[in-house]
Order: C-alpha cells, then structure tokens, then sequence
C-alpha cells in the first residue's frame, strides 16, 4: 500500500514522503482499516515537527482522524493507532473505540468529525456548561476546531461572537452562522467585544490559540465567564495572571479531550450520539474547505501548519492526482 512516512522531524513539507510499504498487521483488539477519509489537524504539523505531547516513533505515517471501512463494509469513524496513522490506503485502529459514521455526512465530513467537534463539544459542554442566551466568543472561528465551537455554540442558543484574521476567514466565520464577525487584522478585538456586548463581556470563551488571543480573553471575559484553554496555534503559551482571575472572577479551564478516550469513553461515546444527531438534523456540519488526494498530503499538511487554511482539508486515497476540490 502506499503511506506518507517521517523518517525526519521538521517541517511536514520537507519530512513527510510517500512510499510503498507493507500494510499494518491488526494487533490484539486492533483492526485494519482501509482509509476512505483522513481528515488533516494542526497535531499532524506538530508531530511531524517533534513538538506534540504524544511522539511516534520513527518512522511513523501522521494521520490522527479517519473515516475507514472494516473488511465487512462498514463506514466508521476512528483515531488510527500510531504509528500507522491515517495518511495512508490502510491504517489500524482500537477495534473498541470504533464509532458509526453518521448518514447525514460524506466520508470527508465525516472524518472531521471527530477531533474537533468532540473537543468543541467538551469545551463547551462539560467544561464551561455553555447555557442558551449566553454569549460565546470564539477564536480562530474559521479553522477546524473554531468552526466546530461555532457551529456547537448557536445549536445550544449562544449568541456567537467569532474572531478571525483577514476578510476571507471573517466571511468564512459569518457564513458559519456568527452573530458578529471581528477581523483581528482590522479591529480592536477587546473594544470589538465590549461593544457588541454591551460592556458585559463574553460568558463563555474558546481559546485554541494562545498568546494574544488569551490576553484578549483575559480582558473581555464576563463576571463569573469562562474562558476554556484548548491549545496554542500560536506557538506561544501564555501564563496566566491568577490575580486577574481572582479579582474579575472567571474561571480558566483546560481541555485536553484525549484524556477522555481512556478516563471516561463512555462521555466519548455519548458526545457522538449528540453529535451524530445534530448533524441529521443538519444544526451541524463540518466544513470540509478542500479534498485532497493521497499524493497533496504533505503539502495540505504544511498549508495548515501555516494557518492559511479554513475548516478542515482531507484527504480521499481513493481520489485520483488532480481531482482535488
């Protein structure tokens, strides 16, 4: 079969290169699956690089999400157990953690489902109990895991407040349903949000940038907010003035949603139940901004990295070189 491979860290661009190699004997409790969809995630960039808390060892083929099918045609949603990850015709996965793909999606949409919608889901819900008619801010309200928190906020009745950077990903954000749209390359994001909060603030926050997107946070996060850290895009990790929490009374949460796979999956189990339901209802539905063959992936993986993309790119095996859209 043929898999992307790191033999190297760095970039994904240069260390990812696509070989023949044998397919992945299924362990105990693990099964092959054969790759329809292989949804790309900013981890993959960091695993390439070596800066991801969970390191593969070399050579590994990169790929954290899926949407495959068993030997008995069954369309399931799984995280590839690396390190033959996802960006290959066949990758393995834990036969138990096997989830259904929802009907409503395609395979592209269904691979991107998971990661970012579950992570969004457990921000939103079981960490910061986002209630209907409150006011969710999200950063990054374009890319993967933004659009997902977006989507997650106005199903449960949030008022949305979505903040990208340039005027492609801020018409992305309003199309993704966002009550106000702030540019970050433009505006004052802090006076942006004071104004269209009336001075309130934000109740709930979704961070998954880091750097100045927390400080921003820190400064309109509303009496009794929650501000919800779920990674740093920006590279830089912030360190949080715990007086400041203390005096305007907020909560920091973090959220790190792999923790639930082994502490509690049934949580994990239940989130996609809402989730599949959601979306065949059609509240949901992950935008998948560009499809890929097997070939692009190396190169779709350094567009991520580079934070030009929006939604999710993914890549189809079973697409021909060329037939990208």
């Amino acid at each position: 079969m043929q898999a992307w491979q790191v033999h190297d860290l760095g970039e994904p661009g240069e260390v990812m290169r696509l070989a023949d190699v044998e397919r992945p004997a299924p362990g105990e409790g693990q099964v092959l699956l054969r790759v329809r969809a292989a949804a790309i995630n900013f981890p993959d960039a960091l695993m390439c690089r070596g800066q991801y808390q969970v390191r593969p060892p070399l050579p590994f083929t990169p790929g954290v999400e899926i949407c495959g099918e068993t030997d008995d045609g069954r369309r399931v949603i799984a995280n590839p157990a690396l390190p033959h990850g996802g960006f290959a015709e066949y990758a393995l996965a834990d036969a138990a953690a096997l989830l259904p793909a929802p009907d409503a999606l395609d395979d592209a949409e269904a691979a991107a489902l998971h990661i970012g919608y579950q992570t969004a889901w457990f921000a939103l819900h079981r960490r910061a109990r986002l209630e209907a008619g409150e006011t969710l801010l999200v950063h990054a309200a374009a890319g993967g895991v933004g659009s997902a928190a977006v989507q997650l906020g106005k199903a449960a009745g949030a008022t949305v407040i979505g903040v990208a950077g340039g005027p492609d990903k801020a018409a992305v954000a309003r199309d993704l349903g966002c009550d106000v749209v702030i540019d970050r390359r433009e505006q004052d994001v802090v006076a942006a949000v004071k104004e269209a909060t009336g001075g309130h603030g934000a109740d709930v926050i979704f961070d998954p940038v880091g750097g100045d997107a927390y400080t921003q946070s820190a400064k309109t996060v509303a009496f009794e907010g929650r501000i919800v850290i779920v990674g740093f895009a920006s590279g830089t990790i912030p360190s949080p003035g715990l007086n400041h929490a203390l005096i305007k009374n907020y909560a920091i949460l973090g959220l790190h949603w792999g923790l639930y796979n082994t502490r509690n999956p049934e949580l994990v189990r239940h989130c996609h139940e809402q989730l599949t339901d959601l979306a065949a209802k059609g509240a949901i539905k992950p935008l998948v901004s560009q499809r890929v063959p097997l070939a692009g992936a190396a190169d779709a993986v350094q567009r991520v990295a580079g934070g030009v993309t929006t939604g999710r790119v993914t890549v189809l095996p079973s697409l021909e070189n060329g037939a990208a859209a």
